[in-house]
């Protein structure tokens, strides 16, 4: 009985097992269904997208970059295909092996392995790095037989931009760069339709029209979908959108007329601006020294950039935007034209220029320490009498000076289409006082008026704000806003859209006052002091010579260049426009360090013209003349532009 009872507990146990191992396998196919139900109902779709994701991969396709072209067509700058040898740090176990055995196959220098370090410095580990450019056909085919022993390395078709004139226009044109992990980091502010124009791109412009067209010049950035293997392969193009080119940009700059200005500057330093009064295209826009741009795109080596950078010249510079100087003697025609137009002067005024000019006990000095005798308005630009403007500056005072010549642009940015335009100083009394910490620095003293008359004291002025504002004086004040670029132009279409200007600003001179300025800057080129280097021209321009100190000297003392360094001796300068009765280009030149402006500017401002307005191109001789500072007519039988050619840089 008793062991009855002790099997039916035994069956009881067992069924209630069953039962609760059944329930537990009902419990378990339940869930597994329900997942199911899940996964292939309710999240089909997302399921079957991420499958396609594994199974594909979208692929940016970055756009061919635009060209730019000077007015003629000339190209500036443009892409070229080449191989690179590039390096993923992410997938290399030993990068110095990896290095060393890389350069038993293919050429690598040690300035490819300092710049390689510094970009690998700027980027990320799964970034690829290039450690060569420009692969031979030979290099490729060896690096191929060899793939296999290096992991993470591969060889890759590339675009590269490419400056054909290298040095010519280097500030205008600018370049190109690696895009820096900084500049990464701005790009995430971006908008997202933007952020996304930019992936797979590593380049950007960092520099001039590079720069300042950036969006016009990058194009559209196209995608490709491809199916990949289980290695991440690509095996086939499955959909793609296709990538659109950028724009080419077309730029007001004459190259030709460019290159002739750079070479005639030859080592010298300096800037010059040429304009069109008319619409205020830039025709020329040039300092010197120049760099080759050329040398920035993969990435400057350490020896190159020391050069550029520690170079007393300071190539890197852009003197014709950043570069301040005084404009000594060519502020007098827009000091004379303030004094007409604030009433301060008739042109008939009188004043006795006995070679100096005295204010309490300080004798301002003229240059040359001999007097003129009696000067009018006429008279005091063709002579440029230091005392006829002493005398006026100190009769306008410093803030009516300051409001006559801020509407021409003095001190203002321009807002020419370069990124880094600087001011430059056009003092007045709030100037002053914004400008220094001490109460007795503040203030401004009567006597510190007198310099400002022939363009020394505080002045401190751009070559492109000399050219705007002779600009605007030979458009009969009308004044136009400074540009390079002109149009853009689709690089499939072909079809040229201009760039739309901004209207001109009338500063309503009286014609009469205009007329005694140009008047009186054409007698300097007949009767003046750049009467020499003018003589013989077929056409009527008008111009100003200046002398700019660049260190002081003390009253007692006189200017012996001889006597100087190099860096401190005065700077040349020549402000001009042609032809004198309709003008059609004007220019702002500087030489620096070079002396007496009729000697080293003037000169490089009358073969301008004659290439402007005549055809002509000087000939080597000439051009060697100008580049020693030698003043006077061309030596010899100018050439033709149209026969001159534009020799490429070396590769």
């Amino acid at each position: 009985m008793t062991e009855l009872r002790n099997v039916e507990a035994e069956l009881s146990r067992f069924r209630t097992r069953v039962l609760v191992a059944g329930l537990l396998v009902l419990v378990a196919f339940g869930l597994l269904v329900a997942r199911l139900w899940v996964l292939q109902v309710l999240r089909h779709d997302t399921l079957q997208a991420q499958a396609e994701t594994n199974r594909t991969a979208v692929l940016p396709v970055v756009p061919h970059r635009g060209q730019i072209l000077d007015r003629n067509g000339v190209v500036l700058a443009t892409n070229y295909s080449a191989y690179t040898l590039e390096i993923t740090p992410s997938q290399v176990s030993d990068m110095e092996w990896t290095l060393e055995e890389l350069g038993k196959v293919v050429d690598i220098q040690p300035r490819d392995r300092k710049r390689f370090q510094r970009l690998r410095e700027e980027s990320k580990r799964f970034d690829s790095i290039p450690i060569r450019t420009r692969l031979s056909d030979v290099e490729v085919a060896r690096f191929a037989a060899q793939h296999y022993r290096f992991p993470g390395v591969e060889v890759q078709a590339r675009l590269f931009r490419q400056y054909p004139l290298g040095e010519a226009s280097s500030h205008v044109v600018g370049y190109i760069g690696r895009i820096s992990q900084r500049e990464k980091e701005s790009m995430e502010d971006w908008p997202e339709e933007d952020q996304a124009n930019y992936r797979g791109t590593e380049y950007i412009g960092k520099l001039g029209i590079e720069q300042s067209y950036e969006r016009q010049l990058h194009g559209q950035t196209g995608f490709e979908r491809v199916e990949t293997s289980a290695g991440g392969r690509a095996v086939r193009s499955l959909a793609n959108t296709p990538a659109r080119p950028g724009q080419t940009v077309v730029l007001s700059l004459d190259i030709k007329l460019q290159k002739l200005v750079e070479d005639m500057f030859g080592d010298r330093r300096g800037a010059l601006v040429a304009m069109d009064p008319r619409n205020g295209e830039v025709l020329a826009f040039v300092s010197k020294p120049t760099f080759d741009p050329n040398l920035f795109v993969e990435g400057i080596d350490v020896e190159n950039w020391r050069l550029l950078n520690e170079s007393i010249d300071r190539p890197l510079l852009n003197r014709a935007l950043r570069g301040t100087y005084p404009p000594g003697s060519t502020y007098k025609p827009f000091m004379g034209l303030g004094a007409l137009e604030t009433g301060k002067r008739t042109p008939g005024a009188i004043t006795n220029d006995p070679g100096y000019w005295m204010f309490g006990n300080h004798r301002f000095r003229s240059h040359g320490d001999h007097g003129l005798g009696a000067v009018d308005m006429h008279r005091s630009i063709v002579l440029s009498s230091n005392v006829y403007y002493y005398a006026l500056a100190n009769d306008m005072g410093v803030d009516l000076i300051h409001d006559f010549m801020k509407p021409l642009g003095f001190g203002q940015i321009t807002g020419i289409d370069l990124k880094g335009e600087v001011r430059g100083v056009l003092p007045s009394q709030s100037w002053k006082r914004g400008n220094y910490k001490r109460p007795d620095q503040q203030k401004w003293y009567a006597g510190e008026t007198i310099s400002l008359g022939i363009g020394q004291g505080y002045n401190s002025f751009t070559m492109l704000q000399l050219a705007q504002a002779m600009s605007v004086v030979a458009n009969q004040g009308v004044k136009h806003k400074p540009r390079l670029a002109v149009a853009t132009e689709d690089p499939v279409l072909r079809t040229r859209i201009p760039l739309a200007a901004e209207p001109p600003v009338n500063l309503n001179f009286k014609p009469e006052n205009v007329a005694t300025i140009l008047k009186a800057m054409q007698a300097v080129t007949t009767e003046g002091t750049s009467t020499r280097v003018f003589a013989g021209a077929p056409y009527r321009s008008g111009g100003k010579t200046g002398t700019a100190q660049a260190v002081t000297i003390g009253q007692k003392d006189k200017y012996d260049a001889r006597r100087l360094e190099e860096h401190q001796r005065d700077h040349s300068l020549y402000l001009a426009f042609a032809p004198a009765e309709a003008p059609q280009v004007v220019l702002a030149l500087v030489v620096e360090n070079a002396g007496f402006g009729a000697a080293s500017a003037a000169p490089i401002a009358r073969r301008v013209f004659d290439y402007v307005l005549l055809g002509q191109y000087p000939n080597e001789e000439d051009m060697a003349a100008v580049r020693k500072g030698m003043a006077g007519a061309p030596i010899g039988k100018p050439r033709l532009a149209s026969e001159v050619e534009l020799m490429p840089a070396a590769p």
